[in-house]
């Protein structure tokens, strides 16, 4: 695959979103037991090549993505890459660094993503083409199975409770204590890539997580609907509902993302026991999350820092003249 993307022009666009639609349709069609997330070979380059049109214009004139930071990506061997994700089941910053991937490394260096395996129930059709581009499911025997094909692996430790975490929340990282990619990391000895993002999650606006309160009434003998467990229950203004409770998929809106990939990270000690070792792997978490916070915190003044900047001006003017 070429590494550069020409702009689309209108018909080019109107062709991808149609590609989009018979690619969704066809993953619509496979068997249920096709696609699952359970197998390395699913990944296909020929559905990458198709989707990266559509994703060239959505990243440049729908949220306008100024990125920085991929000389930190090792030019070869298997990496880690460590991702705060946002904005709701749209993930859009995750959309958007993938198809930076695509377009800065193409389809021949390998990588796969780790995806909430309850997607594949809420969203079969989702699953199915999200599998196509590289998902897989979001287990320690697949992730060590990648790494050992000398993949580069994508992880969001904070999940579900990560993406709709409160908009209050917008700038914090949050792997909710979830400590198994460090453990992954050190047993196949491979370095940790931070990603970091800004304006991904004020593409809805996420209220508040009335999760504890269901689990509570659950545990009281209120079935989960359709048996299935969703870990999150949002509440959420954006589009398409206004407001919607509950893990909806959701329309982001077009605010400009800022996405940047971070300094890899390399530990003092590698292996099996220091993968045993609860205290270094504690030691391990709270540099990847220091680390991450302190750069986040860097991009959120960068950016807002800017647009206090280009506000300033216009308020002289209006008052001089």
């Amino acid at each position: 695959m070429n590494k550069t993307s020409k702009d689309p022009n209108q018909s080019s666009v109107i062709q991808s979103l149609g590609t989009v639609t018979n690619l969704y349709l066809k993953a619509s069609f496979a068997g249920a037991n096709t696609l699952t997330g359970w197998s390395l070979d699913d990944r296909n380059p020929q559905v990458i090549e198709k989707l990266m049109p559509f994703f060239s214009w959505v990243y440049k004139y729908y949220f306008r993505v100024q990125t920085d930071g991929w000389e930190h990506i090792p030019k070869t061997g298997k990496i880690l890459l460590i991702g705060s994700h946002n904005g709701g089941l749209a993930i859009p910053d995750t959309m958007m660094m993938t198809y930076d991937w695509f377009r800065k490394f193409g389809t021949d260096r390998i990588a796969y993503a780790l995806m909430e395996p309850k997607i594949w129930q809420f969203l079969p059709c989702f699953g199915r083409l999200a599998t196509q581009i590289g998902t897989i499911q979001a287990h320690p025997k697949m992730a060590k199975a990648a790494l050992r094909r000398g993949a580069t692996v994508l992880i969001y430790p904070g999940g579900a409770q990560d993406v709709f975490r409160p908009y209050s929340m917008r700038n914090k990282i949050y792997f909710c204590g979830n400590k198994g990619f460090i453990k992954l990391a050190l047993m196949e000895e491979v370095p940790i890539v931070p990603l970091i993002s800004h304006g991904a999650h004020s593409t809805l606006f996420v209220i508040a997580n009335l999760y504890p309160q269901l689990k509570q009434l659950h545990q009281l003998g209120m079935p989960w609907l359709w048996g299935i467990d969703p870990g999150v229950f949002p509440i959420y203004l954006g589009l398409p509902w206004g407001i919607a409770v509950g893990p909806l998929p959701n329309i982001p809106l077009p605010i400009k993302l800022h996405t940047r990939v971070c300094p890899a990270i390399v530990f003092d000690r590698y292996g099996k026991e220091a993968a045993r070792d609860r205290e270094y792997v504690y030691q391990c978490y709270r540099k990847v999350y220091n680390l991450m916070q302190r750069e986040l915190d860097r991009l959120v003044q960068e950016e807002e820092g800017l647009a206090s900047r280009n506000f300033t001006p216009r308020i002289k003017q209006s008052y001089w003249f």
